[in-house]
């Protein structure tokens, strides 16, 4: 391939003269973190590259160190700081081509700045925003860092917050920036370019089992009297029927004494080989082998059978937690002492 400019060469041509001029054994660990059809794709495109000039392998490598030098400043520091490195290193006109391309390719999530600060810092700079503003933040956060700020809040605040994030859906970029702005002053700021959707029922339900159990049953206890349907699609979320691999075996057996045999066979059968495991350990030999000859038996079973039997034993298991004749193990204040 004799020399090109940047823009006549597309995307999987570079990365294919890329992996040809760094040789076999560091493209080989590149393709350990590609999907399958990434793969074939630039295996196929290595293939047809029959020879690449000095001048193509230089101008990829160049591109290639400038993008990798453009996300590391904006993992340090953001897009604004990005920009000013790059334009000391590489001059305005290279560095706004350099952001351009990696804008125009990557989704920055706003407020990612925010990811890197301590959470306990965070707590006592936003904990007298507005609930909304709160919400939108928690968001964009990391499930651990968001559990720690709403555990942290005041309990009048928690499960308002909470409910605003669940039933956030999309928000414009102009709310966005404005919200930015107001953390400007003390920290950096991203510019986000396109309706984000973020929060909603699985967000909250992230940051929900990572809490400590007083913090959760404040926030349900509270979002069961306001909105109580939409406490109920939290709560069948919190816990899903895979999360039994999370229980120890003394629970298990607990949970399994209040389940009935039938009930538990349509159960497994949609179960992992996994979790099917765990639970037939936790039983005798003879109930187990009585229980899988009833799932040979029984046949093909419905996708909604099967779920619905497993959410009637999920519920057994968050009604023992209640009780506190079992223990979920999660984050915060829930560390077991033996």
């Amino acid at each position: 391939m004799a020399k090109a400019s940047a823009q006549e060469i597309t995307g999987i041509q570079k990365a294919a003269i890329l992996l040809i001029t760094l040789g076999p054994e560091r493209s080989a660990n590149i393709f350990k973190h590609l999907r399958e059809d990434e793969i074939e794709a630039l295996t196929l495109e290595i293939a047809n590259t029959r020879s690449v000039s000095a001048a193509t392998k230089d101008m990829v490598l160049d591109e290639f160190y400038e993008i990798c030098l453009a996300q590391q400043y904006i993992a340090e520091g953001g897009i604004s700081y990005a920009k000013e490195l790059l334009e000391k290193a590489l001059g305005p006109e290279k560095a706004r081509e350099v952001i351009g391309k990696l804008t125009a390719s990557l989704q920055v999530r706003p407020f990612e700045f925010v990811r890197k600060a301590d959470a306990t810092q965070l707590l006592n700079f936003i904990q007298d925003e507005h609930p909304q503003t709160i919400a939108l933040i928690l968001s964009y956060l990391p499930s651990s860092q968001a559990s720690a700020i709403i555990s942290g809040l005041s309990p009048d605040k928690q499960a308002d917050v909470a409910k605003r994030i669940a039933t956030m859906d999309r928000t414009s970029p102009d709310v966005i920036k404005e919200v930015e702005k107001i953390l400007e002053r003390k920290l950096a700021s991203l510019v986000n370019q396109d309706y984000t959707i973020v929060g909603g029922v699985d967000a909250i339900v992230e940051i929900l089992n990572t809490v400590d159990r007083g913090t959760e049953k404040h926030i349900m206890e509270t979002l069961e009297i306001e909105d109580p349907e939409l406490a109920d699609e939290i709560r069948k979320k919190m816990f899903v029927f895979e999360d039994i691999l999370s229980l120890d075996d003394r629970s298990i057996q607990r949970v399994l004494r209040e389940v009935d045999n039938n009930e538990l066979a349509v159960a497994l059968k949609g179960a992992t080989e996994e979790v099917q495991n765990v639970i037939f350990n936790n039983m005798s030999k003879r109930l187990a082998a009585m229980i899988k000859e009833d799932m040979e038996y029984m046949g093909p079973v419905r996708m909604k059978d099967v779920e619905e039997a497993q959410q009637r034993i999920v519920n057994i298991i968050r009604k023992l937690e209640d009780s506190s004749e079992i223990i979920i193990s999660r984050g915060g204040g829930d560390e077991i002492i033996v």
